[in-house]
């Protein structure tokens, strides 16, 4: 996480064993998304019952790029919350599931606005009729002249912009279905 989880007590005193709990579980979702910004949870007893036993209530407010995550695990859905544990271990399981729909859908998204993958030319070797992209997470992509679609190996410069699929080849990735997208398109 980018900054530390804030943590708030709610009609209970503040405790260091539930501070504890509360960021070992929060430690947990940097597996889920690497994007999480921020981490608020808020641990509650809504209601002080000396009879009946407490329930505990457990909120958590994660901040995305461009999402708010909210879980609310309210007391009284669930008589299982008299174990403070059981909580907030399940207020972070709800947390986790969300943050995996979250990725997904980001990376979704990424597909559907780009399509294919789009690189540059980074090095062409016309004589021996292979090249490399270069992606834009910065990685050399190895490409060969019969996987380029609709343009002429011969005429490639460096700088070229293309869009391409990504294969497993035996040396490493490799382009399949190389296609120039044009010198002015801006990726």
């Amino acid at each position: 996480m980018k900054l530390p989880v804030q943590i708030s007590f709610h009609n209970l005193p503040h405790s260091d064993e539930i501070e504890d709990i509360v960021y070992e579980n929060a430690a947990r979702l940097d597996s889920f998304c690497e994007q999480i910004m921020s981490c608020r949870v808020v641990v509650d007893v809504p209601h002080l019952h000396r009879r009946q036993g407490n329930l505990y209530q457990v909120r958590i407010d994660i901040t995305v790029p461009g999402e708010e995550i909210a879980v609310n695990r309210e007391a009284g859905q669930h008589t299982a919350y008299k174990d403070l544990r059981v909580a907030i271990d399940d207020a972070f399981n709800t947390a986790a599931r969300l943050l995996e729909d979250y990725a997904r859908r980001h990376r979704q998204d990424v597909k559907t606005l780009r399509g294919q993958a789009h690189a540059r030319v980074a090095k062409i070797f016309p004589e021996a009729g292979y090249g490399f992209l270069k992606t834009l997470e910065g990685r050399e992509v190895y490409f060969h002249r019969n996987s380029l679609l609709g343009s002429e190996f011969d005429q490639l410069e460096p700088g070229t912009e293309v869009m391409y699929a990504e294969e497993q080849g035996e040396k490493g990735p490799q382009a399949s279905s190389v296609k120039v997208v044009g010198r002015h398109h801006h990726v």
